[in-house]
């Protein structure tokens, strides 16, 4: 068989390597010892990795032999050549892609496994390694892409052009290995894919999940490519995972004394807090249950992060999960999630949080050298999840599975062998329904993983068409009416009116409810609605700070802003303070911040949001119970939102119904039961978006990914017959047109305070490299995702700058105020014309 034996060459100096050798091709030079690693040592290498991530999916051998083809074009002098000059001259390197290093891996599976005799199998098994080997540096290809075209079967059939060094490739490398062998390993693949396909069948699942294997096996390529040649310049070895087990055990013993220490306090006995120790308790009998797709409806502020952890911990331990991973709908509470989680485990370093890519994946940039890129690159190649336990967002998820760019898919192993956790699942964007659940049924039936979808709001998913597959006791919660009529502690009362409220009445209409109440919450839809009544309000009450705090939050504030006018918030909510206050916020507040209002006043949105609202309401039940008022704003133009507007006239017919007929819902307007008409009803209104619909292309992305019938039936008619392909999916085309949101985001960094504008200048400076990862992860903290539209805006009015040869955006000092955040004009300016939501 294979030697899986690794020479140890890391840290070494490889001097009995003699580079003059034609035989010995060079797979990496270290830059700062001149360490040569060989191409046989970095397949073997990157062979062990894969078939160690590929286990976790069962895809062992499919990985491997990703892993032991993808660099196989290294084998040629051309190669040496390239390398050698770039190492020699870096200032002055070869233009990267000169040399075609992965093309002749691809071309050699193809054309030895998709013959006429292979099995459908065989075929796609060679296919699905095929591509993963010739877009290691890019993204998968197109298997059939628009015009009737197949980039695929382009790049693996055979060319007059570059015959030669294609056969030298190949000539190394099968007389370094015995090709009955390969043909043995390669039969174990099939095998793999054999059983695979078993149980798809057998879970009824569509063929989209076919390709999401697909792009696994390209992850724990992309994974163990990059992870070895880190670790090789490092002088370094890792394992490829690591056993977490003792830390959830601890963890765990944690959780529970931190539970013991609650229970045994003087607020124990309070109605709200038995609940709270009844719901967990739940949870932590559920845990042992098989690996599953399952639902925690636990009402708002019933105690849901630590509970899902207890839940978490004891499953991981149970079935030998290696991480958990905490899904949360905004950054805007990654901080407080995982502060909590960090304060419950008392522990700094095994807990990460990854907001947003700071850094744009920059692998398809054909103007450097592959030396280069790598140089540059080397520290953020750690960026890959493998921490214990994970927050991340749900644009990150999304991405991880969907978008472009390597450095997103290179981490979709990891959602592998996992517990994962939706925090706030409602807020899954509407037009990623349908791959949403496609990923989680991916992620469950063939990743392994366990996934608990938690909100007080449960979507109700299984009415779409693209359904998600859970058991029928899906739901960990016992008696759920029960527990939230439980758990009401507020009154909804209708203020809507056909014309709204203008700043002016909102204003006046706060102050009536400052005379009764000490606290008051109001969510708007838009910024410019929430910075327009602060303003005014803030003018109007004429009082002195130390009575009242008005504060203003959006996510035009960095999360270090905003966490700390959540601190003053808390500090004023606090009973024994005196001081009363009023929050202008958006909806960001709305998920995952625990807070408790005296009063909420909300703006019509759609019925989840309005439940979230209310849930900053009078959270721990202080009192019986108080007022959660709805109102129209007339200063909202929601024709950039029209989800939002949607939503609202769906809780409009869904209020309706229930104020003829209270009986029928149980008596509460946030009973799951309205909660669940109201779902079943938007999502009837908005069915034609769920597919991700890509009108350019007159297609949806879903489709893309599945069949792909259109592409299938164009290339037919234009050629005459059928594609040589058992595999249809258009990966590079739907990653091409796939954004969470709406229009891109950027990354800009903030000079917020010292901490801030001293990473600017290490940043800006020559800070080493291995500093860089951690240089860019306290950086998360100060950063605002502004819309390609506003970056352009901020460049032309002087008002950003780069860092890091042009990958970074940063701020200037005077375009961010610490009243409202990024304030390009000055505080009370216009904005500029940004985007509203």
């Amino acid at each position: 068989m294979l030697s899986s034996a690794l020479q140890d060459y890391y840290g070494s100096r490889n001097y009995d390597i003699n580079i003059q050798d034609p035989d010995v091709y060079i797979a990496h030079i270290s830059d700062k010892e001149k360490r040569v690693q060989t191409v046989p040592e970095h397949l073997e290498a990157v062979k062990e990795g894969c078939e160690t991530f590929g286990k976790k999916a069962g895809v062992s051998y499919l990985a491997g032999m990703a892993g032991l083809l993808h660099d196989m074009g290294k084998n040629t002098p051309s190669f040496k050549r390239y390398i050698q000059l770039a190492t020699a001259d870096p200032d002055h390197p070869p233009r990267r892609g000169s040399v075609d290093h992965s093309t002749a891996g691809g071309r050699w599976v193809y054309q030895r496994y998709c013959h006429d005799a292979a099995s459908p199998v065989s075929r796609i098994a060679a296919e699905w390694i095929a591509n993963c080997v010739i877009s290691h540096h890019q993204g998968l290809r197109d298997y059939l892409g628009p015009e009737a075209s197949s980039p695929f079967l382009d790049r693996v059939l055979e060319k007059k052009d570059g015959m030669e060094e294609y056969e030298q490739a190949v000539a190394a490398f099968v007389s370094r290995y015995d090709l009955e062998k390969l043909d043995q390993y390669f039969a174990l693949a099939v095998a793999e894919l054999e059983e695979i396909i078993r149980k798809v069948k057998a879970n009824r699942l569509k063929p989209i999940i076919y390709s999401l294997l697909n792009k696994y096996l390209f992850s724990c390529l992309l994974d163990a490519d990059r992870s070895d040649t880190r670790q090789f310049e490092e002088g370094k070895k890792e394992p490829w995972e690591k056993d977490n087990r003792w830390f959830f055990a601890q963890s765990y013993e944690r959780v529970l004394q931190r539970l013991n220490e609650m229970n045994g306090g003087e607020a124990a006995d309070k109605p709200i807090n038995r609940l709270r120790s009844q719901m967990s308790q739940q949870c932590e009998e559920f845990a042992v249950h098989p690996s599953g797709i399952y639902t925690l409806s636990i009402p708002t502020g019933g105690g849901k992060t630590l509970a899902s952890l207890r839940y978490a911990l004891k499953h991981a331990l149970a079935h030998g999960r290696e991480r958990i991973i905490y899904i949360v709908p905004y950054t805007t509470i990654i901080e407080q999630n995982a502060k909590e989680v960090r304060d419950i485990l008392q522990d700094e370093e095994h807990i990460l949080e990854h907001h947003s890519n700071i850094l744009d994946d920059q692998d398809t940039d054909t103007n450097k050298s592959d030396y280069l890129v790598r140089k540059e690159r080397l520290s953020l190649i750690r960026d890959n999840w493998d921490s214990p336990i994970i927050f991340t967002t749900m644009v990150q998820f999304l991405n991880t599975i969907y978008a472009k760019g390597t450095r997103n898919t290179r981490r979709l192993h990891r959602l592998c062998n996992a517990v994962i956790i939706f925090d706030e699942v409602q807020a899954v964007p509407p037009k990623c329904i349908s791959l949403f659940n496609a990923a989680l049924n991916f992620l469950h039936v063939l990743g392994n993983s366990s996934i608990l979808l938690c909100t007080a709001t449960q979507p109700a998913l299984h009415f779409v068409k693209n359904r998600l597959q859970m058991p029928e006791q899906a739901e960990i919660i016992q008696n759920r009416e029960e527990v939230s009529d439980q758990f009401k502690r507020v009154e909804l009362i209708n203020r809507v009116t056909s014309a709204g409220w203008d700043t002016e009445e909102l204003t006046q209409f706060i102050q009536e409810r400052m005379m009764e109440v000490r606290s008051t919450l109001v969510v708007l839809n838009t910024k410019s609605a929430v910075r327009k009544l602060y303003t005014h309000l803030t003018k109007e009450s004429g009082a002195d700070e130390e009575e009242l705090l008005i504060v203003h939050l959006s996510t035009n504030m960095c999360p270090a802003h905003r966490r700390e006018v959540l601190e003053k918030v808390n500090k004023a909510l606090d009973p024994k303070n005196p001081k009363r206050i009023i929050c202008i916020s958006t909806q960001l507040i709305e998920a995952g911040v625990n807070v408790s209002f005296q009063c909420v006043i909300r703006s019509l949105a759609g019925l989840d949001s309005i439940a979230q609202a209310a849930g900053r309401c009078n959270r721990h039940g202080e009192v019986l119970s108080r007022e959660v008022y709805m109102i129209r704003s007339a200063e909202e133009k929601l024709s950039k939102l029209p989800h939002i507007k949607i939503g609202a006239e769906t809780t409009e017919r869904v209020m309706r119904d229930y104020e003829s007929n209270p009986g029928k819902y149980g008596g509460s307007l946030l009973s799951p039961k309205v909660i669940e008409e109201y779902f079943r009803l938007y999502y009837d209104r908005i069915k034609e978006e769920l597919d991700y619909p890509i009108p350019r292309l007159e297609k949806n992305m879903f489709d893309l990914l599945n069949k792909n019938q259109a592409y299938y039936e164009s290339y037919c008619r234009t050629y005459g017959n059928p594609p040589e392909l058992y595999s249809y999916a258009a990966f590079a085309t739907a990653e091409q047109h796939f954004e969470v949101i709406s229009q891109a985001t950027v990354a800009v960094l903030v000079p917020f305070n010292e901490e801030a504008n001293n990473i600017l200048l290490d940043l800006n400076g020559a800070a080493a490299p291995e500093r860089l990862g951690e240089l860019l992860r306290k950086a998360q903290q100060y950063v605002v995702n502004v819309y390609d539209p506003e970056r352009k805006a901020l460049e032309r009015e002087g008002h950003i700058f780069s860092l890091l040869h042009g990958q970074i955006f940063a701020l200037q000092k005077q375009a961010y105020s610490l009243e409202f955040g990024l304030d390009p004009d000055g505080e009370g300016g216009s904005s500029m014309g940004f985007e509203d939501v």
